[in-house]
């Protein structure tokens, strides 16, 4: 597969140094079990951990903690990829209009995409190996850019993917503090075609599998550099403005 790269990155490799771990949390998910198998079959990692439910829930933060300890256990951190999301469900609709507000669905969205990625931050940043590179990621959303929504509705979706945006740029700031090598980004994994949006697919989006997107995401990651940690790329690496 031949993946066009955004002229913002770099073309050459930014590898990791051989060996450590990679964790994919949400990875019963399509795009979280895509990249699980991807990483799996592209190598150069030690071991490659796929974490959800029940192993591993993003409101338990004492078992994040321990997942955290078990993961630190085994070898250095390399690369941390957080593919949770939520976007409808029992009880959440898209809303698409202010009407549509609901106090207990944006709280069941802020958990799942912010809080929880949050704690993830807390718990995994700190144990991301210093020596070489180390790459933490979550996958965002382009409609979480607040200077690209030009639609409107969809306000708890936009708002907590926009607050995930913010939790990455500034765990970005602490953790360049003591991982000067560490790459920290919010990542937008193109149009797929999972149980998160099936039922909002529209004719025309270019829709893509989710190994493609996986690829295309690992793609970025390896050429991302500390330089760029604190950024908003889509899966050809370009940026979205906040």
């Amino acid at each position: 597969m031949t993946i066009k790269l955004s002229q913002h990155l770099s073309a050459d490799h930014k590898p990791f140094p051989t060996g450590g771990i990679a964790v994919v949390v949400g990875a019963s998910g399509g795009i979280g079990a895509a990249l699980t198998a991807h990483l799996c079959a592209q190598g150069g990692f030690d071991a490659v951990m796929g974490l959800s439910r029940p192993a591993l829930d993003l409101i338990d933060e004492a078992r994040i903690a321990a997942c955290a300890c078990e993961i630190a256990a085994r070898g250095p951190l390399r690369l941390v990829i957080v593919a949770s999301g939520v976007l409808h469900g029992v009880g959440l609709t898209p809303e698409k209009s202010w009407r549509d507000l609901d106090a207990t669905r944006l709280a069941q969205l802020f958990t799942i995409n912010a809080i929880g990625p949050a704690l993830i931050v807390k718990h995994f940043c700190p144990l991301l190996a210093r020596d070489g590179k180390s790459a933490f990621a979550a996958l965002s959303a382009r409609v979480g850019s607040i200077g690209d929504n030009h639609l409107g509705g969809w306000y708890g979706y936009r708002a907590s993917k926009a607050a995930l945006n913010q939790i990455i740029r500034t765990a970005s700031v602490e953790l360049r503090r003591s991982h000067p090598q560490a790459v920290c980004v919010a990542l937008h994994p193109g149009t797929v075609p999972t149980r998160l949006t099936q039922p909002f697919a529209k004719n025309g989006l270019d829709v893509q599998t989710p190994q493609v997107a996986a690829a295309q995401i690992c793609h970025v990651i390896e050429r991302l550099s500390a330089e760029n940690s604190g950024g908003f790329f889509d899966h050809l690496g370009k940026p979205i403005e906040w």
